[in-house]
């Protein structure tokens, strides 16, 4: 396949058909290069990966469910190395170029992922997200994604990072695609959902450029005119750094037992800021992450109150938008920080986050999200594909 945007990877060629039919009939999809399908190798954005593991004996259930629904995979696609970052930058094979941007970086860590559906190489795509890695880059590359309920997709066949944060999601260019993608995906949601209260984070809103929600204010009126009742919240009275503090010392700890092991044992060529967060992630001690996992506790019970089963809520799915390609230090930082601060709600909670494009700043797309109760997925994939419909 022609690869016009440098999402693909290039180490062999990967194309599955159909196995099935169903909901996804005749459409194509990627899949990250953390997702395996027997015979063929998994690199996880890192040459030494590629190198010392064998090619993989069973194909991950989300392949499986998705080729027996009707659609036919056409490739891998490039990710941040191990998936320890959300710029789309790696080392190795390089930036993945951002079709609605491409003087700015696509997010990552599913960077190719989203890449290849918005500038059109599939018509959806799979990733993963442990801090963020679907929602970011949808948003960045101005596409629909949603990140599910943890612990609703199943993670066989998947390399992760954090277990107790990742989770599979997808990427297309419009919800009703998306929500086909769900019915394929996913089993019947536990219970029913019919939103009818719509809640405005404003502790969240705040973390945001005022650019950018200028940018984001016509699609939260045209979704809060779907409402009666219609509230601003403070979800995070504390301080929301305080659940990424929380969060990354989770991540981190995981990261380091999912792949320390091989760190230690291969001595792989890493990328220096990959390379700094593994030595980071190797300093956390065990004993900081029980109280770590008590705050994501208390922000998963925060989450049920304010939700309850009946409400949506919004929030900025980033703070601004996306950096320029070879950004580094203090500029970086200023969208890391309060970008990751963003993304800390879903990851923290478990909840499933949706985000839809909702404008631009500078030329460059932004992203709204809307968060459901736990289990709801297939109720928001629906409400939305029939709310947001293009005028």
């Amino acid at each position: 396949m022609h690869d016009p945007w440098h999402c693909l990877c290039d180490y062999e060629t990967l194309a599955a058909a159909r196995t099935g039919s169903g909901v996804l009939d005749g459409l194509t999809f990627v899949i990250k290069d953390n997702i395996h399908v027997a015979g063929h190798r998994t690199g996880c954005g890192n040459p030494d990966w590629l190198r010392t593991h064998p090619k993989a004996t069973a194909t991950a259930s989300c392949v499986a469910r998705t080729l027996a629904a009707g659609a036919s995979l056409v490739g891998k696609t490039q990710c941040d190395e191990l998936f320890f970052s959300l710029e789309g930058e790696n080392a190795h094979y390089g930036t993945p170029i951002n079709p609605a941007a491409p003087e700015r970086i696509p997010g990552g860590s599913s960077s190719g992922s989203a890449v290849a559906v918005a500038g059109g190489l599939a018509d959806f795509a799979i990733g993963t997200d442990a801090g963020g890695s679907v929602r970011i880059p949808a948003a960045l590359c101005g596409l629909w994604g949603l990140r599910p309920t943890h612990g609703r997709m199943p993670s066989d066949g998947v390399v992760g990072l954090a277990p107790s944060l990742g989770t599979t999601g997808w990427f297309a260019r419009d919800p009703q695609l998306l929500a086909r993608v769900g019915t394929a995906l996913l089993d019947p949601d536990p219970s029913p959902f019919v939103p009818r209260r719509l809640l405005i984070a404003q502790d969240a809103m705040a973390l945001a450029e005022p650019a950018l929600r200028e940018a984001i204010a016509p699609a939260i009126a045209r979704i809060a005119a779907l409402f009666t009742s219609v509230r601003q919240v403070q979800a995070a009275p504390e301080g929301i750094a305080h659940w990424l503090t929380a969060l990354r010392t989770v991540q981190g700890f995981e990261a380091w037992q999912t792949h320390g092991e091989w760190i230690t044992r291969e001595r792989p060529v890493l990328g220096e800021v990959i390379r700094q967060r593994f030595d980071w992630a190797k300093s956390i001690t065990a004993d900081a992450v029980p109280p770590a996992r008590a705050i994501r506790a208390e922000v998963s019970a925060r989450f049920h109150a304010l939700l309850g089963d009946d409400a949506l809520m919004l929030l900025p799915t980033v703070a601004a938008p996306a950096p320029k390609r070879g950004t580094s230090g203090a500029a970086l930082d200023a969208f890391r920080g309060p970008t990751l601060q963003l993304a800390a709600w879903a990851g923290s909670s478990g909840v499933p986050q949706m985000t839809m494009p909702a404008g631009s700043v500078d030329g460059a797309p932004v992203g709204l999200s809307i968060i459901a109760p736990r289990g709801a997925d297939l109720a928001l994939l629906d409400w939305v594909a029939r709310e947001m419909v293009a005028d």
